[in-house]
């Protein structure tokens, strides 16, 4: 609890962050239109943005060439939740958080949706073991199911079907895709229930 709090705090200890939170408070913004409403270079923007994002404060949708970028109210709702919830009151002792769902924490939204692929493998692999969960061993997909699947987490379902042949968790061969057993996962071996 402790280290969630200073990640979220060091996050919003920067002016440019707390005005970009403030602006997307108020509706979707596109990078450009943070970085002209606030007068600071793109890069400057995406670089705030990015540290909010993993935070789990910001997602972003793609629309044609723009991201569009969105407060995640819900996250913060949980966190003042978690801050003002006192040992008394909780439902009893609580089991620690394993790494996997602190990863998934930070890159999976309220609504089950991942807002970016972790820069990290070995965060990658996390998520990658998390998308695993939506398809069935011994089962064929055709690459139009794939994709839905994957699109229904992520909109960039090309990225991610690569990532998850490339780590040995689904095979393909003439369109169609087929998860792979468990133990030649790469990074991380067996996915988390």
């Amino acid at each position: 609890m402790t280290e969630a709090l200073l990640a979220f705090f060091k996050a919003l200890a920067d002016e440019s962050r707390l005005k970009i939170v403030g602006l997307l408070a108020q509706g979707e913004r596109s990078v450009q239109e943070l970085a002209t409403l606030l007068d600071l270079k793109e890069p400057t923007v995406s670089h705030h943005l990015a540290i909010l994002k993993a935070q789990g404060l910001v997602s972003a949708r793609a629309e044609g060439t723009t991201r569009w970028h969105r407060l995640d109210v819900d996250v913060l709702e949980g966190l003042s939740r978690r801050v003002l919830e006192s040992p008394e009151t909780g439902s009893g002792a609580a089991e620690p958080e394993t790494w996997d769902a602190k990863v998934l924490r930070g890159f999976v939204d309220a609504e089950g949706r991942l807002t970016t692929i972790p820069a990290s493998r070995r965060k990658r692999g996390v998520v990658l073991r998390w998308l695993m969960t939506a398809f069935e061993p011994g089962r064929r997909y055709p690459e139009s199911e794939v994709n839905v699947i994957i699109q229904s987490k992520h909109w960039d379902s090309a990225t991610l079907r690569r990532e998850l042949i490339g780590h040995r968790m689904l095979a393909r061969e003439g369109g169609v895709y087929w998860r792979l057993p468990e133990a030649g996962w790469v990074e991380g071996g067996a996915a988390t229930p």
